[in-house]
């Protein structure tokens, strides 16, 4: 073919760049991750503590981020540029991160319960201690969120702020599986057997699972690739992303246990009648400024799963926002969003 039989507005460098681009980087999608400085401060198991410092430092309550139990959590600190902890740290908030670790078949005890008294709890003190605060802000992203509200409803420590960014705490809706969580709220499927038989919940089982709920998004990142794989800075993001959406990791069958019935199938967390090691988790007990965030686009958690919450708490500064964008869109973004850098910094006690 002679490129004057080309449109003129066909670009064919750029399009041998793009297709050795994505096969180039399907057959070898791994790429660093996590840049921002850290070090371990604490460990439990297979937990760890981790602690960001920020060099410009300006507020006395640290934060302390607590991921979810199904993905590993760099997702906060995917590159330069594009890392939420890198944003909280050069907007002067020394961080946190709870990264509980891969769980093991020994692990297959460990209840939710657990993870908020025996590893959260005392991820809190220790970040006190370390950091000589008076107070905390805990921040829970997906399911973190929801380990983060059952702590906080039986927390002795004093929490100055708590953001929840979409994280499922009411259970009424249920936006996927519905038939099947209508079934295990009817009594007419029982998972205990086989969670007691597995012990724990492999990670391709988490991985099918979210595939399922996702599809078709699951093909949808391969032809943003396939666009746009002649731009070297969007195929390191891809990647990343990539490496991270792949990344699922084991689930205790103890926790999953006690989420399914105490929180799917009888949703105590509102409703009332949940216990945490022997003490009663109620949101009444909630009295930290609240920020409830969920996102327009979001398959996995939808607002009606987040939104009740605050008529729940004691707080008397509380508030829902909506914003628009997917699950992940507040991890990834660049920089703070605009309503988190207006709302953290005044509820942060600066310097």
């Amino acid at each position: 073919m002679d490129k004057s039989d080309l449109s003129p507005d066909y670009n064919l460098e750029q399009e041998i760049k793009r297709w050795k681009g994505f096969f180039k980087t399907i057959a070898n999608p791994d790429i660093e991750v996590g840049f921002t400085p850290r070090s371990a401060v604490w460990k439990k198991n297979k937990a760890t503590l981790w602690y960001y410092p920020s060099s410009n430092k300006k507020y006395n309550i640290p934060l302390v981020l607590i991921y979810s139990l199904v993905n590993k959590p760099f997702i906060l600190d995917l590159a330069p540029g594009n890392s939420m902890i890198e944003s909280f740290t050069e907007n002067g908030f020394d961080v946190y991160l709870l990264d509980f670790g891969i769980p093991g078949y020994e692990d297959k005890d460990i209840t939710a319960s657990d993870y908020v008294v025996n590893y959260i709890q005392k991820a809190v003190k220790r970040t006190l201690r370390h950091s000589n605060a008076e107070a905390v802000t805990i921040i829970g992203y997906c399911l973190g969120g929801t380990l983060a509200t059952m702590y906080a409803t039986i927390a002795e420590e004093p929490i100055k702020n708590l953001i929840l960014s979409v994280s499922p705490i009411d259970f009424q809706t249920t936006p996927f599986f519905d038939k099947l969580a209508q079934a295990n709220k009817e009594g007419n499927l029982d998972p205990n057997k086989l969670l007691e038989t597995t012990g724990i919940i492999p990670a391709s089982m988490i991985k099918a699972g979210m595939r399922m709920v996702t599809s078709p998004f699951y093909f949808s990142p391969y032809l943003s690739l396939l666009n746009k794989a002649y731009d070297e800075e969007y195929v390191a993001k891809w990647k990343r992303l990539n490496k991270w959406t792949n990344g699922y990791i084991p689930f205790t069958g103890a926790a999953m246990n006690e989420l399914i019935n105490e929180l799917g199938k009888e949703n105590k967390l509102i409703d009332g009648g949940l216990y945490i090691h022997n003490k009663k988790a109620d949101l009444k007990n909630i009295h930290a400024n609240l920020l409830v965030i969920s996102t327009d686009l979001d398959q996995l958690v939808v607002k009606e799963q987040n939104i009740r919450v605050i008529d729940f708490v004691s707080s008397k500064d509380k508030t829902f926002s909506l914003v628009n964008g997917g699950h992940t869109t507040l991890a990834t973004d660049k920089g703070l969003p605009p309503f988190l850098a207006e709302w953290l910094p005044q509820r942060s006690e600066p310097f």
